[in-house]
């Protein structure tokens, strides 16, 4: 059972594709999508790759949040106090007890 090909605006050779690469690499950053034959037979597909955005528009962003449920600030803190030591943490203080940076003593 083989399975339907899919719809292609262009189908190319494997002689094109060797001779025409350059073109067919711009057109696959325009989005074209290219069936690939030897010998008259379907082979391959070359698709583009989805692009992710980067970014996302503000309307889009108040859209999705919209539906998220308030935040109650003073609870979120008081969940943090009771999960989160705020204890001042000095990263050096354990190579200061090695003595790494100790000045030579001469």
């Amino acid at each position: 059972m083989s399975t339907p090909e899919p719809d292609h605006s262009h189908e190319i050779s494997q002689r094109d594709l060797r001779n025409r690469s350059a073109e067919i690499m711009d057109g696959l950053e325009r989005g074209e999508r290219y069936a690939v034959t030897r010998n008259g037979h379907h082979i391959g597909d070359l698709v583009p790759l989805r692009r992710r955005r980067r970014a996302v528009s503000r309307a889009e962003f108040a859209a999705v949040s919209c539906g998220m449920p308030r935040l109650d600030d003073r609870e979120y803190r008081q969940d943090m106090d009771r999960h989160v030591n705020d204890d001042l943490y000095d990263p050096y203080d354990r190579a200061y007890g090695r003595r790494e940076f100790a000045e030579d003593e001469g």
